[in-house]
């Protein structure tokens, strides 16, 4: 039978299957599918088959994925084509049939393995017949499978959605980085089948929640053996190409393939939109989230200690942790089938430091919805994620004898604007209420209660609060900074005295200026002025004064932020007042025109403008362009200087391709900065057919 029943060919219709499994973006020639979901085949025959209908029985289809595929660990199946088959198994139906041809519908288990499976022909007592491969993904849209998410606006955009915007900046000057995930890109499929391959565990492969373990252990992996020194020490085009952070592909492409450089990653945040790619390629709804002022290396403590020296400037680091300006993570849409109901939904990837067993002891996988109730038992991270977002920080003044003193400072206000893309559009959302209750609410109270009673049964602190200060001759000190400074500009700082006592006060002020990285390591320092003050009787008194970059010797370096300190003593016997605002630095602003709506195969043109309001030159100047679907190509163009005060005006003319909804990402790079970018999205429509 094996010798007449033969296959002339097999079509896996990728086109028609890819468009019914939402994977048409990564190709319409290969067959990428989402699990239990059907897929048809159709199989010519080289003969009629109505001779051999009694036969038929015999014929089944196997798939097989992996090194070693095994029907006991479920990466091998072997099923007949029957309409009885099993549906919550692999099972197969003939749909269509005439004497030359089949169209056989295939089932998937909707737990099925994901990863590259071949499909074969078996015929009792002949060899088995390759048909095709195909690649078995995840699937959101189906109610089975564990990484389901209901909504469609939302499975669009943290599934299919390319188009991503990262947050970067401070709590109160949030600034967007546009970032292409290119999840869908041709090879970014293998490429994040290839990441995962490091682990043997294949049979696993069914559980989300093994494989986002392994993804964010392994990437994490990566990319401590991937870094650079930082900019400061390299030659400056060195320093310039490994700071291209436009999208997610090149920088998982060169990881797994080791060839050029190491790439440079001088920002946390650009490991959590990888891993946002690599999920979503896989079909698991994916999302990076920022944290701002986090408190990171704690070990799961409420108190940070930051240490200040007797002029207000930053002096060593505690033992406590600290205070990172911001800090980025990739949360996934999941079912947790090992925890309770509740914990459902968003989970965040916490990779750790030190490693457990294996793979997956070097990340966690945390229910967004624990660390909000502050439940420390369900996982080890929790404790570290929990304080993240709940510490107090505690400022200290580090005197010349070697001797610490606390000082007034208010405590920060740790975890603030938890920050995402919103759902279909570009504005960003605040999600700090999946994270903790309301500041001051009698539930954000009853959690912290909880948290700290736990830590002290587990002997882990001694559940002391942070410490309160009482002066007993008072003085009080404010600081009102901008929330931004233009780069190569200047703005008004003013510090607040107030005296509330009947006498007068004899005051030491220090105002300062440091750089500070993302991650609140000191980067230099900038400046500082001390002034000697006497302050009347209840007197309330602003000093005021210029914040200029022409003070800043050296400038700050690129990618860093502004930290400003006010310290005031005004006797031996009273402690020193203490007051601090972290600053973004703001880079010109690149302004771009271009219609919101444009016609497929139309050419389109886009206006870009920039203002010189630096005191030097723009000089090297070279824009690039870029856009899936609406250019081919990068392209870059060379333009000539831009003088202090003039404005640079030029235009590009290109062709949209695709239907739907693109974004035009232009980037500026001269001798003044790198990667200054903006972007513009536009909706393609089809030409209108003649009358």
């Amino acid at each position: 039978m094996g010798h007449t029943l033969g296959i002339m060919s097999c079509d896996l219709q990728a086109a028609r299957n890819n468009e019914e499994h939402h994977t048409k973006a990564i190709s319409s020639r290969r067959l990428v599918v989402r699990r239990g979901q059907s897929f048809t085949v159709l199989l010519h025959f080289r003969t009629p088959v109505r001779r051999f209908l009694p036969t038929l029985k015999k014929v089944a289809l196997v798939i097989q994925t992996g090194e070693q595929p095994s029907t006991a660990n479920r990466t091998q199946a072997i099923f007949p084509i029957s309409s009885l088959g099993d549906r919550k198994g692999w099972s197969a139906a003939v749909e269509e049939r005439d004497d030359q041809s089949w169209t056989i519908s295939v089932t998937t288990p909707a737990d099925a393995v994901i990863g590259h499976y071949s499909l074969l022909l078996q015929v009792s007592g002949r060899k088995q017949r390759l048909l095709g491969q195909f690649t078995l993904l995840f699937n959101p849209w189906n109610r089975e499978d564990t990484v389901f998410l209901e909504n469609e606006a939302q499975r669009r955009e943290y599934v299919l959605n390319q188009n991503g915007l990262v947050y970067l900046g401070t709590a109160d000057c949030i600034q967007e980085e546009s970032w292409d995930f290119g999840q869908f890109e041709g090879d970014v499929v293998d490429l994040s089948l290839a990441l995962l391959s490091v682990d043997k565990q294949v049979e696993k492969w069914s559980q989300p929640v093994h494989v986002a373990r392994v993804l964010g252990a392994l990437l994490h992996a990566l990319k401590e053996k991937s870094v650079l020194p930082t900019p400061q020490t390299q030659a400056a085009e060195e320093g310039a190409l490994l700071n291209k952070r436009r999208g997610s592909v090149p920088i998982l492409r060169q990881w797994l393939t080791g060839q050029g450089r190491p790439v440079y990653d001088g920002q946390a945040w650009v490991l959590a939109a990888v891993m946002c790619t690599v999920l979503r390629c896989l079909g698991v709804p994916a999302r990076v989230v920022t944290t701002y002022a986090s408190a990171q290396g704690t070990g799961g403590g409420l108190l940070v200690d930051e240490y200040y020296n007797e002029e207000g400037l930053q002096n060593g680091e505690g033992q406590r942790g600290r205070v990172w300006i911001f800090q980025t993570s990739t949360e996934c849409w999941m079912k947790r089938p090992a925890l309770p109901q509740e914990y459902n939904g968003w989970q965040i990837l916490y990779p750790t430091a030190s490693g457990g067993s294996g793979v997956l002891g070097a990340c966690d996988l945390v229910p967004v919805r624990a660390i909000k109730e502050g439940i420390l038992g369900l996982s080890p991270a929790v404790s570290d994620l929990f304080a993240s977002v709940n510490a107090s920080c505690v400022v200290w003044k580090c005197c010349e004898d070697g001797t610490l003193e606390l000082t007034s400072s208010n405590t920060k206000y740790v975890g603030s604007n938890i920050s995402t893309k919103a759902v279909g559009s570009d504005r960003c959302e605040d999600i700090t209420q999946h994270y903790k209750y309301p500041e001051g609410s009698i539930q954000e109270k009853e959690v912290l209660e909880r948290v700290q009673k736990k830590r002290m049964e587990q002997g882990k602190d001694n559940g002391i609060p942070p410490p309160s200060v009482e002066m007993a001759d008072p003085l009080y000190l404010f600081l009102e900074a901008p929330s931004s400074l233009p780069l190569r500009g200047e703005a008004q700082l003013s510090v607040i005295l107030v005296n509330p006592s009947d006498q007068e006060k004899a005051v030491q002020l220090t105002i300062g200026a440091q750089a500070m990285y993302y991650n609140g390591v000191l980067a230099t320092e900038l400046w500082r002025e001390k002034l000697s003050l006497t302050l009347s009787a209840n007197l309330v008194k602003r000093i005021t004064t210029s914040l200029s970059f022409s003070y800043f010797e050296p400038h700050p370096p690129e990618n860093s932020f502004l930290r400003l300190t006010a310290m005031a003593t005004h006797s031996k016997s009273s402690l020193s007042c203490f007051a601090q605002e972290d600053v973004a630095i703001c880079r010109p602003q690149l302004a771009i025109e271009m219609p919101e709506t444009a016609e497929q195969y139309q050419p389109l043109t886009a206006s870009v403008s920039l203002h010189n309001t630096l005191d030097a030159p723009m000089k090297d100047c070279v824009i690039s362009i870029l856009g899936r679907g609406l250019i081919h190509r990068e392209r870059n163009y060379r333009l000539g200087p831009v003088w202090p005060g003039n404005m640079l005006c030029t235009q590009f003319q290109f062709t949209p391709t695709h239907l739907g909804l693109h974004r035009l990402t232009v980037e500026m790079d001269c001798n003044m900065f790198q990667n200054l970018t903006n972007y513009r999205s536009v909706t393609v429509v089809a030409p209108e057919l003649p009358a």
